[in-house]
This record gives structure tokens, sequence and C-alpha cells, in this order.
């Protein structure tokens, strides 16, 4: 049976479900970076539809094993000549924050390409999060 222990008594959502979305996070705002969350090869992929967006209006920050993504833009300042007769770009910023569990974190990836941006973060090893509590 591929792996035991404490890690299946937690249901598989656990992980990477978005901290505080109900409190912090406003739907329109969530809706704006839709992403797919998947597990292959002993890692975590992470594809994360931002467009409209440039690379360096992104940061991805992975502290205390969550990682949080945002994405900022700000509005164009000179507007005076423009007559707009529908406006639907936002502007602001936004943010999605996952639990990822024990993870090795000096060899995530991030790469961002065509509004999509893909991130990879390896587990750890089964054996290094194993320890032996001794008996006293």
């Amino acid at each position: 049976m591929k792996g035991s222990g404490l890690m299946n008594l937690i249901p598989r959502s656990f992980f990477f479900n978005d901290d505080f979305d109900d409190f912090f996070i406003t739907s329109s705002k969530r809706n704006d970076m839709k992403c797919d969350i998947y597990e292959k090869d002993n890692m975590y992929h992470i594809e994360m539809d931002i467009p409209g967006f440039d690379k360096e209006d992104i940061n991805i920050e992975l502290k205390n094993n969550y990682l949080t993504i945002k994405a900022s833009k700000t509005k164009e300042e000179k507007e005076e000549d423009k007559n707009y007769i529908r406006r639907e770009r936002s502007y602001g910023e936004y943010s999605r924050t996952f639990s990822l569990g024990e993870v090795d974190e000096d060899k995530v990836n991030a790469k961002f390409d065509n509004g999509t941006l893909l991130i990879t973060v390896p587990k750890k090893d089964q054996e290094e999060l194993k320890k032996t509590i001794e008996i006293k």
C-alpha cells in the first residue's frame, strides 16, 4: 500500500485549500486567478491562469509551508483623452494562498508563459519526514 501513515488520515483536499478565502478574498478577486493542481512524479504542479499580467506583476512567496501568489496591476494614469463606453478590465491586487505540507523549498520552480503561471513544488522524501521518538 503506497503512502501509509499519518498522510492517509488527512483528507487529500486538506492541502492546497485556500486559506481564509471566505474572509479575505472576495469571489471576484479569487475567480480571476483560477488554477489546476495535480500531483505527478513526487511533485505538485500548479497551473494558474493570470491573463493580462506581465511576469514583473507577479510575486510568489513560500513561507512556513504556505505558498502565496500575488498579482498586482495599476490603472493607467493618462486617461483624459479617452471617452470610455464600457470598462471591464480590472486593476488592483489579487492573491491566493495554499497550504503545501512538507515540500523541498529550495527546488520550487516557476515559469510564466502566455498568461499561465506554471509552478512545480517537489515533495519531501517520506524518509526525511520520518522521526523516531525516544522513550524516556
